[in-house]
């Protein structure tokens, strides 16, 4: 029997991002043993009741015995707490990633917690998102042809990202790789933002005396653009907030370009409005075929 490529893992966080690692790394037998560790123990019961993992551990001393690779799978903002309990029983031969949707402030609480075995961390984030979270939400298929990008850090030796970066190519990931500040200047466009626009679009209309009759007549537009402020409150609060500077640029952007939509509209500059749309529609439809 072909021996897996992650002998013992460890995920923190078996929800939607943690659980379908394990789940797909499961499916495609290069996993011995998965165990989940987190804060509820519900949510663990739930993971170990649907097969995404095989034990739970509620102590990181035991649950850390005999672990090749590590999955931090929960918001970031609990990174700080939960590397200050993994740190001290860590195998120099454990390699410790994460599913962080920010990379920068990660690294960060690594650099602070690590010392000197920074080397063992490899930064992660697998954009392959949806609006639903928790064990239930997981599913062996989520990273298929699904972009991951890794961020390494100098410290990092060829074996501790090549075995991150199998990893996710086991679960149909197209890996990429990156440094963690670009990381996070391009997700602040392309995805903290758009969450952004929508959570704040449904909460306006939410406020409103008549919201229920304009819930009612909303139709499909409505649902493609709102389908993301479904997401998890808690992730996106730490997210904004990891990612605060350059989220708060590219919202200075936008509200510019909003400002130039605006002022044709009031105008009634039906060529320039068509303009933008066009340039806009274009835009869209070329990244479409690219998807593609």
């Amino acid at each position: 029997m072909t021996k897996p490529l992650v002998g013992r893992l460890l995920v923190c966080g078996v929800g939607l991002i943690g659980g379908s690692f394990a789940a797909a790394l499961k499916q495609a037998k290069q996993v011995g043993e998965v165990i989940g560790i987190g804060r509820t123990a519900e949510s663990m019961q739930d993971a170990l009741s649907l097969g995404l993992v095989d034990r739970v551990e509620t102590d990181w001393r035991t649950a850390l015995q005999g672990v090749d690779l590590v999955l931090l799978a929960m918001p970031v903002g609990q990174m700080d707490v939960v590397m200050s309990h993994l740190v001290p029983h860590l195998s120099l031969d454990t390699v410790v990633t994460d599913a962080g949707s920010t990379k920068a402030d990660v690294v960060a609480v690594a650099r602070a917690k690590l010392g000197s075995r920074i080397g063992q961390f490899v930064p992660g984030h697998p954009i392959a998102g949806a609006e639903k979270s928790g064990p239930q939400a997981a599913r062996a298929e989520l990273y298929d042809k699904r972009r991951v990008v890794l961020t390494p850090l100098v410290e990092n030796d060829d074996a501790a990202i090549d075995l991150v970066r199998k990893a996710w190519q086991v679960c149909g990931a197209r890996v990429s790789t990156t440094s963690p500040e670009h990381h996070d200047r391009w997700l602040a466009s392309v995805s903290h933002l758009p969450h952004l626009l929508s959570f704040a679009l449904v909460s306006e209309l939410a406020a409103r005396s008549n919201a229920d009759e304009i819930f009612s007549l909303a139709g499909g537009g409505f649902r493609d653009f709102t389908r993301i402020a479904a997401s998890h409150p808690e992730m996106w609060r730490d997210i904004f907030f990891a990612n605060r500077d350059a989220l708060l640029a590219e919202l200075t952007a936008y509200e510019e370009e909003l400002a130039r939509y605006r002022l044709l509209i009031e105008q009634g500059d039906a060529t320039g409005i068509e303009k933008l749309l066009g340039i806009a529609r274009e835009a869209r439809v070329a990244w479409a075929q690219r998807q593609s």
